[in-house]
């Protein structure tokens, strides 16, 4: 039931981005805006992922993501899961970028960091989903659910806390001690 809540906070999530986006092609300036904001933070996470060795890439790539996906915004096909087509533009720039090093930074690479970059793009968000999910049964419930509904799925505090039965500052404190608590299993497992 857990890791179906998370699959569905993912949908949601997926579906909030393309509605955004479709909302922008049709003019509305003020959803094409928040598309970029929520798709500016998903992708550089990612980047930041790839790109420990030179964060002050990170930026400059993130910029090319978004002006190639606003470019090519006419080649979306709207049956198609938005955040597939958007990782595939990213790994196409990640890779015109590591194309673009030094012969000498190229060989230094691992062989599991080249076959990461290259992962079928639609592989890449049933894996993240199903790492979350992991991450986030080992959580106690006051912080799981928090993070679920403040963080995934994009609702208030004041909603989380009529949701659960929590307080407002229950659900904040989940949110804060829990995401801490992931940042260190996530270290841990690096």
């Amino acid at each position: 039931m857990e890791r179906t809540t998370c699959n569905d906070a993912l949908r949601s999530r997926e579906m909030q981005l393309q509605a955004l986006f479709l909302a922008g092609l049709e003019g509305d300036e003020r959803a094409y805006r928040s598309f970029l904001s929520v798709l500016s933070g998903h992708v550089r996470g990612f980047l930041r992922a790839r790109l420990q060795r030179q964060p002050s890439e990170i930026e400059d790539l993130l910029q090319e993501v978004l002006l190639a996906v606003h470019n090519g915004r006419h080649t979306y096909q709207t049956d198609q899961p938005l955040t597939a087509w958007v990782f595939a533009i990213t790994r196409y720039k990640l890779t015109d970028f590591f194309r673009g090093r030094s012969r000498h930074e190229v060989f230094n690479d691992t062989l599991d960091d080249a076959a990461e970059l290259f992962a079928e793009p639609h592989l890449e968000p049933a894996q993240a989903s199903r790492d979350l999910g992991k991450l986030l049964e080992q959580l106690p419930e006051r912080q799981r659910l928090p993070i679920m509904h403040v963080k995934l799925e994009g609702l208030s505090v004041t909603e989380t806390a009529q949701m659960t039965g929590l307080s407002e500052s229950a659900v904040k404190i989940g949110v804060h001690r829990g995401l801490k608590a992931l940042a260190l299993k996530i270290r841990g497992a690096l």
